[in-house]
């Protein structure tokens, strides 16, 4: 005979009841966090968030007045180089410029219309600079920069390419919500503050990128030749007839120490540049550096203005995240 279960002898409820792990059907689940979740939620994060525009609107204000400064300087041979018997015929130009590049210039030769599109882009920039109808007038001065960059590649330096990626980059943007002519005038009719927004942050972004590249592409470059293994570089520099700093030279041919720390500082600052700006705990700090650094590169490699242009581009990696 097979005894009665425990339970028959057992009071109601005195017996402990058994635990359930499982989990209702309903409850929400997260699944662990894997490689290419995080991944992708960086890249959300580095494109799509949402930023203010004041950042974006002080490298408007820096690269605006930069962009004048070069386009005044075409003003004086402007005619002798792209005139009706100009030095650099448009069939010279477009063997130098890109495939598909194209100029606004290619439309006449005629000394009214050259001027006309000069003035036309001195406005523009100008504008821009401003911060006046900036949403129409930053594709504007963009185009026009571009537009005469094509028109005589072989005359574009450094600073220029430089300042031409900014243009771009600001056309993508919203600069003209903060310290702008706009940004004033809305407030005058009562209109609300912009709210961050979307485009700021590819515009910063974008000019990050372009920081870190040029950054490292110069690095390469001086890595392959000689005189920056050898320390010799900044003295080759500083020798250029064409520095503005025509007595750092005499100097340095007499400091072989000082020479070789300003040749390898350069290299080792260009490398830390191209790589600390994607590192979070040293970017602003590195990006703060790029501000000093950047402009004394350019003096003693004789171009100021690209300097100028890569502490712009610096400046713009100091944006919040």
């Amino acid at each position: 005979m097979n005894p009665l279960p425990l339970a028959e002898f057992a009071p109601a409820g005195s017996l402990p009841q058994p635990t359930c792990h499982t989990p209702p059907m309903n409850a929400p689940t997260s699944p662990p966090p894997d490689a290419a979740t995080a991944i992708g939620a960086w890249w959300n994060h580095f494109w799509f968030l949402p930023a203010e525009a004041l950042l974006l609107a002080k490298v408007r204000w820096l690269a605006g007045g930069l962009a004048l400064l070069l386009w005044w300087s075409y003003g004086p041979d402007l005619i002798t180089w792209f005139g009706p018997q100009g030095l650099v015929s448009p069939e010279v130009s477009s063997q130098w410029r890109p495939t598909y590049g194209l100029s606004l210039w290619d439309a006449t030769a005629a000394p009214a219309g050259i001027w006309t599109l000069y003035a036309s882009g001195a406005l523009a920039l100008l504008a821009l600079t401003i911060g006046f109808g900036t949403p129409v007038t930053a594709v504007l001065a963009a185009l026009f920069f571009a537009s005469l960059l094509h028109r005589g590649p072989m005359l574009a330096g450094p600073a220029d390419d430089v300042t031409a990626l900014i243009l771009w980059c600001l056309a993508i943007g919203r600069s003209g919500d903060a310290l702008s002519v706009d940004s004033f005038l809305a407030a005058r009719a009562g209109r609300p503050a912009q709210p961050p927004g979307v485009r700021n942050r590819i515009g910063l972004s974008l000019l990050r990128v372009h920081a870190s590249v040029l950054a490292a592409a110069a690095a390469l470059a001086q890595l392959k030749g000689d005189v920056w293994w050898d320390g010799s570089a900044a003295w080759w520099l500083a020798a250029r007839a064409d520095l503005w700093m025509t007595n750092l030279a005499p100097l340095l041919a007499n400091a072989e120490y000082l020479t070789n720390l300003l040749t390898h500082g350069v290299t080792l600052f260009e490398i830390i540049f191209a790589l600390g700006v994607w590192i979070g705990p040293v970017r602003r700090s590195v990006a703060g550096a790029g501000l000093v650094a950047w402009p004394l590169i350019g003096l003693l490699a004789g171009e100021p203005f690209w300097g100028a242009a890569m502490a712009i581009m610096a400046l713009a990696c100091l944006a919040e995240e």
